[in-house]
């Protein structure tokens, strides 16, 4: 018999060391480590501050033109002249005498220094301000006349430029500074630590604030922009679907035209052969098959409550009645028809038919009480649409409609399924126009496309 025995190995090393450790600990070695990251580690690398952006509107209206390419450096300006401020009050808090350009330099250098190395130039402005201390020999202690300005400067430039984590150990580090400065040298009756934390905690908590609303604004625009993008995809799925169901309505019927006439046509041939009515039963089998599996995969499309219209799919015979009812709504719209008037393809009359309805749609919708023009060309080789308005009568009155862009979108589609070309955008006069060439394959290419099919 084995006896079996089980021992438990406790955890050793950094790692069973650090499972044993209580919440405290580990939350104070995150805050040192923090604070090693934001303040110790690469405290002087090169971090230059960047130009302004001014690609904004508001930047935009108020610098234009020559004065934009300065605008730019807004911000290294502004720190310049902050450096300019500190240096005269550094050295006029010196009376005279040999050390008021020490002083002022002592102030100047290290707020001009957060425009390439922001953390090292926190660190310069706690340096200077004990060198100071000495140089100027004020009543004013820790913090000199020159010395005061410069670290709330540097605090809050320095602020902008890291993040609120940063701010708050900057901040700590002042108040440590201070408190260690008046426990051992200080007096306590001229100190001015106290106006120093409070203006500093005031100007970092602006900027923290600042730094939040960014942050919020950044995550709003990037939101916004996934949902105009999803909100165009969805645009797109649907234009699609209604193509779809209309396509499937212009199949369907030749489909079931030609089942039909498949199973008509032996009967009007007197003892036709066999190989004829086995060849007229295959073509009938073969429309009812592709009929049956057209309905069961174009059936995904549709609705639960899409009704498939019983009147016949609207084509370019169908055009002045619909200019009648554009009229009927307030629309002075022309039509002219070039070139020898033909029957086209179904699906080519469908798409045409519907990128003018949907032309002039936006033409009432956009342009209220503007003129529009129908321009249809029957040429060699395909079909031309034109359909241009005017500009508006009355801009002020057109109000934004929530459905802009949908219109545009179902036209593209409706030409690019049929490898046609479009252009849409606004006109000389300030109008709105939209070109449109739907290729059509001429009788014999037909032919030739049927047969290579067969």
């Amino acid at each position: 018999m084995t006896e079996t025995t089980q021992t438990q190995t406790t955890p050793s090393g950094r790692y069973g060391a650090s499972q044993q450790r209580s919440p405290e600990f580990r939350l104070a070695a995150d805050a040192l480590r923090g604070l090693r990251q934001d303040l110790f580690h690469d405290a002087f690398a090169y971090r230059p501050l960047p130009r302004r952006s001014v690609e904004g509107r508001p930047a935009r209206r108020l610098f234009s033109g020559r004065t934009g390419k300065y605008a730019a450096w807004a911000p290294h300006a502004l720190v310049g002249a902050a450096a300019v401020v500190s240096l005269l009050v550094g050295w006029a808090s010196v009376s005279g005498g040999p050390a008021g350009l020490p002083a002022g330099l002592l102030a100047a250098v290290p707020v001009l220094l957060t425009l390439v190395r922001p953390v090292g130039a926190f660190w310069l402005s706690l340096v200077a301000a004990v060198v100071s201390s000495m140089v100027v020999g004020t009543f004013d202690w820790p913090w000199p006349p020159g010395s005061f300005l410069t670290h709330l400067t540097v605090l809050t430039v320095v602020a902008i430029r890291t993040r609120p984590r940063t701010a708050a150990w900057m901040w700590a580090l002042t108040a440590a500074y201070a408190f260690l400065v008046e426990t051992l040298f200080g007096d306590p009756v001229s100190s001015n630590s106290a106006p120093m934390l409070l203006l500093s905690a005031l100007a970092l908590l602006a900027v923290t604030v600042w730094h939040i609303r960014r942050s919020a604004k950044e995550e709003v625009t990037a939101q916004q922009t996934v949902t105009a993008h999803e909100r165009s995809r969805r645009t797109l799925l649907e234009e699609r679907t209604t193509i779809a169901r209309e396509l499937h309505d212009v199949v369907a019927h030749h489909m079931s035209v030609v089942a039909i006439q498949a199973e008509a046509a032996p009967y009007r041939v007197e003892n036709p052969p066999p190989e004829l009515e086995k060849a007229f039963a295959t073509i009938r089998e073969n429309a009812v098959a592709a009929l049956t599996e057209l309905r069961r995969v174009l059936g995904v499309v549709r609705a639960e409550d899409y009704e498939a219209p019983e009147a016949p799919q609207p084509t370019l015979a169908d055009l002045d009645t619909l200019l009648a009812n554009v009229r009927e709504a307030g629309l002075t719209v022309d039509k002219a028809v070039t070139g020898a008037v033909r029957e086209l393809p179904q699906g080519v009359e469908l798409s045409a038919y519907r990128i003018v309805q949907e032309a002039l749609s936006n033409t009432l919708r956009h342009a209220p009480g503007a003129g529009a023009r129908v321009e249809v060309g029957y040429v060699l080789g395909g079909l031309g649409l034109r359909i241009v308005n005017g500009p508006p009568p009355e801009p002020s009155l057109i109000k934004p409609s929530p459905g802009a862009g949908h219109g545009i979108t179902g036209m593209r589609e409706r030409v690019s399924m049929l490898n046609g070309e479009m252009t849409a955008g606004p006109a000389e006069d300030g109008g709105y126009e939209v070109t449109v060439f739907l290729p059509v394959p001429s009788a014999v290419e037909r032919a030739d496309d049927s047969g290579a099919g067969a």
